[in-house]
């Protein structure tokens, strides 16, 4: 399949797990779906990327290799809907090393920004808790900024997720 006739599949829902599929199958056209994911703003450019989400519940591995053009993406994307898989994406999988310092700041951004989408914020404090495993200075931080996000900018998603990650930051089951 060459890269335009991608666009046709994207163009109906009813293709997609046949798509899927067909990356799965042929990995080696992934790249031309992420470069169709991050380099296009037509309304394909965000089925493309929940595409690669769903091949990478399915075959991490496949999608694994492309994580760093997915945070570089972060700098460029404005969709939301885009930018909630690449934070996903990002979020459970190793984060280069290199890129750590750029991702605190952007994940903090997003996870502290209220106007953002929930999925947005929580896949943002997910990257956040990666980041201070790593780097476990920036613990106490992250449990002081997670605290406060679920005091003043309660959500059931942050509420959820912020439970969860302050039991591990803690190291306890309860808080």
């Amino acid at each position: 399949m060459k890269r335009d006739e991608f666009y046709t599949f994207l163009d109906s829902w009813e293709n997609i797990h046949i798509l899927i599929d067909y990356l799965i199958d042929y990995p080696n056209k992934i790249k031309d779906l992420i470069v169709i994911g991050l380099n296009d703003s037509k309304k394909q450019s965000w089925r493309a990327i929940w595409i690669i989400d769903k091949v990478h519940e399915k075959k991490p591995q496949l999608v694994r290799p492309f994580i760093p053009q997915f945070v570089e993406a972060l700098t460029f994307t404005s969709n939301e809907s885009k930018l909630r898989h690449l934070l996903k994406l990002i979020s459970l999988n190793p984060i280069p090393r290199e890129k750590l310092s750029f991702l605190w700041d952007h994940a903090m951004t997003e996870f502290t920004n209220a106007s953002r989408p929930i999925a947005i914020r929580v896949h943002a404090m997910q990257i956040l808790f990666e980041i201070s495993k790593t780097i476990p200075e920036f613990k106490p931080e992250l449990a002081q900024l997670i605290e406060h996000q679920m005091e003043f900018h309660d959500s059931a998603g942050i509420r959820s997720r912020g439970k969860k990650l302050l039991a591990k930051l803690y190291g306890s089951k309860k808080i």
